[in-house]
């Protein structure tokens, strides 16, 4: 359906791209990952049109249709939110918009023009497009009354829905989509979900969410060296079979015939939890593809992320009685009581991420409550990641030297010491003597994580950890917060992080607390809790 032949893309003397040839298929939704930088976003510029190759060609099969999710905010701002969503089927949209200009200036003379046009146009189901795009708007959380609305008059997280909709109205044949997940909120992503696992065409997307490449991918694209590689599966398989690989490659001793059964066991029991889920019915073609011969080791590079303790606390980890928030009047939560136990490992959740960062931002004294009061245990020590770590790097410091900041032992200060612990967050070489001022947000991020094991704390707070990260730091990451001993305060838009490693579910409210021991998954499926949150977040009339 598409396919890219010998396609380079150079910049300077940066080969990004060397001769790539790969081609997507009608009813497989393919997941490109890659390590920041490897050139994600770029290849989906290139195969949508929106930027040239240095060389190479990329074909589309005559007479299919491409969509691509709008990353202009502000290109529509001038068209009704109905307007913008049909626009995503541009054939339609243009002879809907020539029907509609001919019927306006109406003659005898037109008027076989017109009997033409109503043709085609029904051929397109062009009738049924209002209501069609409708629902798609509906379903993505905008309410009809907002349909006729400009679209500069929405917030910036609805105009991203109704660009979403755009992308998928009209059922294109090749879905073209980059970071689809970002600004949706839980049961918008669980509808996209379940939207695409059931799509019938071509879907190429970039996320960073790993559940969501999960639910939706037939196959993995990996961008490696500059080349693209296909393999069957979802993220979790390419992930987990690459890392069998890599460990079987280091096993010289063991036999190639007892390596293979231990991928086919490998496969059987990945497949077996497959059927289970949910989307068992449209995942079924991708387990029948998995392929012993397919699994390789990958060649990533994941950063060393442990979090150790210098003392386990006591049983006393904080108190909070009846705090409450607000921005400008505004309640933003109220009437928090709560009481954390050793080994809690708390998801602080609101459907307003002004809630949550306040909330972080008060029991860690940066920032006042409306009312009410915390206590920390006195045996806890706490370190915490903020969503906004700006304040940190407004320095010209080497890497070395700001990460000596955070040492609490000589061996810590010394050169040799923190040249090794930034090498294994990924800083090699050069790279430790960057200085604070000009670093990318993921490697600011990095950076964060890199002073938050020096501390060594009992008590870990993360306010977004994932934001500007790749997914193998977002993997090493969760991986080490799951085998953490200590407490634990998160507030994640990464799904897969919430449910493997939350034990407690917090929701912040702006009438109140929920407050319930149970995984993510099973909170947010609960029927009962489910009407308790429309009622803690329902407006009063």
């Amino acid at each position: 359906m598409l396919s890219v032949s010998n396609l380079s893309v150079q910049f300077g003397k940066r080969v990004l791209f060397d001769e790539v040839n790969v081609s997507f298929t009608q009813g497989n939704c393919y997941g490109i990952i890659g390590a920041n930088g490897a050139g994600k976003s770029t290849f989906l510029k290139i195969i949508s049109g929106k930027e040239d190759p240095t060389s190479g060609h990329v074909h589309l099969e005559p007479g299919k249709r491409m969509s691509v999710l709008e990353q202009d905010h502000y290109a529509y701002d001038e068209h009704t939110v109905l307007e913008t969503v049909l626009m995503g089927n541009k054939p339609l949209f243009k002879i809907k918009t020539e029907i509609d200009a001919l019927y306006a200036d109406y003659s005898d003379e037109n008027a076989d023009r017109i009997g033409e046009l109503q043709v085609e146009f029904e051929e397109m189901n062009g009738w049924n497009a209002d209501s069609d795009a409708a629902a798609l708007l509906s379903n993505l959380g905008i309410p009809e009354d907002l349909h006729y609305n400009l679209v500069k008059d929405l917030d910036s997280k609805q105009k991203v829905r109704v660009l979403l909709a755009q992308a998928l109205f009209g059922n294109p044949d090749v879905l073209i989509m980059d970071e689809p997940t970002n600004d949706l909120d839980y049961e918008t992503i669980n509808w996209l979900e379940n939207f695409l696992a059931n799509y019938d065409n071509c879907v190429i997307v970039v996320s960073h969410d790993r559940h969501f490449l999960d639910a939706v991918c037939t196959h993995i694209s990996d961008i490696d060296f500059g080349k693209i590689s296909h393999f069957s599966g979802n993220y979790t398989f390419w992930y987990e079979s690459s890392q069998l690989a890599a460990r079987q490659r280091a096993q010289q001793n063991k036999k190639a015939e007892e390596k293979k059964k231990e991928l086919e066991e490998f496969i059987r029991r990945f497949s077996a939890n497959v059927a289970k889920s949910k989307q068992a019915t449209s995942r079924k073609k991708m387990i029948e593809k998995l392929n012993v011969n397919e699994i390789k080791p990958s060649s990533r590079r994941y950063p060393a992320i442990i979090f150790e303790r210098e003392r386990e606390a006591g049983d006393q980890i904080l108190n909070i009685d009846k705090l409450a928030s607000s921005i400008d009047g505004e309640v933003l939560f109220k009437n928090v009581n709560l009481n954390l136990a050793k080994g809690d490992k708390v998801v602080v959740y609101s459907k307003d991420s002004r809630a949550t960062t306040a909330f972080y931002e008060i029991i860690n004294g940066k920032q006042k409550a409306l009312e009410g009061k915390y206590e920390w245990g006195v045996t806890t020590n706490q370190s915490y990641l903020p969503v906004d770590n700006q304040e940190y790097f407004e320095n010209d410091l080497t890497l070395v030297d700001w990460l000596r900041q955070y040492a609490k032992t000589e061996e810590e200060r010394e050169e040799v010491f923190l040249r090794g612990f930034l090498g294994k967050m990924i800083f090699s070489g050069e790279e430790a003597l960057k200085t604070a001022n000009v670093l990318s947000g993921g490697e600011k991020v990095r950076c964060m994580l890199s002073r938050m094991m020096m501390q060594r704390a009992n008590v870990l707070m993360f306010d977004e950890p994932t934001n500007h990260l790749d997914l193998e730091s977002i993997t090493a990451i969760n991986n080490s917060l799951k085998n953490f001993k200590g407490t634990i305060l998160l507030t994640t838009s990464d799904h897969e992080f919430a449910q493997t490693v939350g034990n407690r579910i917090v929701e912040l409210t702006p009438k109140g607390v929920i407050d319930r021991y149970m995984s993510f998954d099973d909170y947010m499926n609960d029927p009962k809790i489910k009407e308790q949150r429309n009622q803690m977040y329902a407006v009063e009339a």
